[in-house]
């Protein structure tokens, strides 16, 4: 006989977590189940240890910087054996944090895959397992470009790029995206030659032309090559290095290879058909509520193809738990809310709400307002002053979107978001009394900057002039 509960919940990620624990939490009977690690890919090979990486470079990279100028001097404040430390955090973090937020799951933890019998009912190994409602949390996995020679290559993704020992002296990366980018500038910084090539005409190719410029320049400063708008057409390993060779004729030599082009939907063990849940190429295919076909199942994050962020996943978590014990009227439309992101290269690089290419190919009328780092007191004595803050917007303050490059991007990219989240105007921004001097500061000289372009109409002066 199977047992029976309120919630099932199948793969432990950033999604899965958001809809276990708070249903625990709210008192119902929640099964957890998650065929590998607690946190998903974001904790263990993806969000997580890149950003511990990119944290050792960075530190790596400033010092030695700093005793180029014969500023430093004393022990490394960064591992020799950096994977090796990625790992002890990782091991410290699950075991004595993540574990214990299941305290009330009832948690099935590499037990087996997760296979659906009929829409109630699941199986893990030799066990059934019977719910009220279902939410599939499964993610994604590397997609691997179909290169001639590829399958021959012991190439890395993010699953395996950290349980590697040692940093190689060189390295292939195919994809521009945020991943290829934040690994590119970490492995670069850690001492290896690094390469970087893809299809699109610039990096990080979701996002504006001239935030993926400004990052080939860094980049190139750094030793780093790239190798834009690029199709592969042969990959083979000659003398222990892996060559791929491009439509430009170009060989690109390194000791590994790392794929980063792209994410596929898994979820090819869950017998979807047996519930009577609709799929197709980029995911699972849910309604505005996060609904399956099959009503009482949910498809949350980024196994239904939207929003590839696991911010955007433990999002959705929340918004599908939500209309799960919400009456029909009440639930919330899940594409409504924004999804801001932000690369963790040096400059971080930020984004929220529509991009230039965007507006222009909708045929929107806006302007650009925009403030350079390299104009802000405080970024130039912090030697930081390398980027803008941007915003896209109506004559009449509408904000549509904003476009942050720069030290703290990441942070200060969220008041925008919740700016046109909630219909708010650049004038609201400005009479926000922001801490000085903080590089956010930046968002209200910004906010100022749209207002003083209002001051540019003559009937305005003349106006003022009289009231005055």
């Amino acid at each position: 006989m199977s047992k029976k509960y309120d919630i099932a919940v199948i793969g432990l990620g950033p999604a899965g977590m958001a809809v276990s624990i708070m249903g625990s939490k709210m008192g119902l009977n929640v099964l957890g189940i998650e065929k590998d690690s607690l946190g998903g890919e974001c904790m263990n090979v993806g969000c997580i240890p890149s950003k511990s990486l990119l944290r050792m470079a960075s530190t790596r990279h400033a010092l030695e910087n700093a005793s180029a100028l014969g500023l430093a001097g004393g022990e490394k404040p960064y591992p020799d054996r950096p994977f090796h430390k990625i790992r002890e955090y990782l091991d410290f973090i699950g075991d004595k944090k993540t574990r214990s937020m299941f305290d009330k799951v009832d948690l099935k933890l590499r037990e087996g895959s997760a296979s659906f019998l009929d829409r109630h009912t699941i199986q893990v190994g030799d066990r059934k397992y019977r719910a009220k409602k279902i939410f599939i949390c499964t993610g994604t996995s590397p997609a691997v470009p179909p290169i001639p020679g590829i399958e021959d290559i012991d190439y890395l993704t993010n699953e395996t790029l950290f349980s590697q020992e040692e940093i190689p002296g060189s390295m292939v990366i195919i994809g521009g995206g945020a991943i290829g980018c934040e690994m590119a500038q970490a492995f670069s910084r850690l001492g290896s030659r690094v390469s970087v090539v893809h299809m699109d005409p610039y990096l990080l190719p979701h996002g504006d032309p001239d935030a993926g410029e400004l990052l080939q320049k860094v980049f190139e400063e750094e030793g780093i090559s790239v190798y834009n708008g690029r199709k592969l057409e042969k990959s083979e390993v000659k003398d222990g290095l892996v060559n791929l060779t491009t439509d430009h004729g170009e060989i690109l030599t390194g000791e590994k290879l790392l794929v980063a082009a792209g994410r596929k939907p898994e979820f090819s063990s869950l017998n979807l058909e047996a519930a009577g849940v609709k799929y197709g190429r980029r995911g699972i295919r849910v309604s505005k509520h996060l609904q399956t076909s099959a009503r009482n199942i949910y498809a949350c994050g980024d196994c239904n193809g939207h929003f590839l962020f696991s911010h955007a996943a433990m999002h959705q978590g929340m918004i599908a738990l939500i209309n799960s014990m919400t009456p029909a009227p009440f639930r919330k439309d899940f594409r409504r809310y924004l999804v801001p992101w932000t690369v963790f290269t040096e400059p971080q690089i930020s984004h929220v709400g529509k991009t230039m290419l965007q507006l222009e190919a909708e045929g929107v009328d806006y302007e650009i307002i925009e403030e350079n780092y390299a104009d802000y007191g405080a970024a130039i004595a912090e030697g930081i002053a390398v980027g803008s803050v941007k915003a896209y917007v109506s004559k009449w303050g509408r904000i549509y979107g904003a476009r942050i490059i720069g030290e703290g991007s990441g942070e200060m990219i969220n008041e925008w978001g919740l700016a046109i989240q909630n219909r708010l105007r650049m004038h609201n921004i400005m009479f926000l009394q922001h801490s000085f001097p903080t590089m956010s500061f930046l968002s209200k000289r910004v906010s100022e900057g749209w207002m003083m372009n209002r001051m540019k109409s003559s009937f305005l002066k003349k106006l003022i002039r009289w009231w005055f």
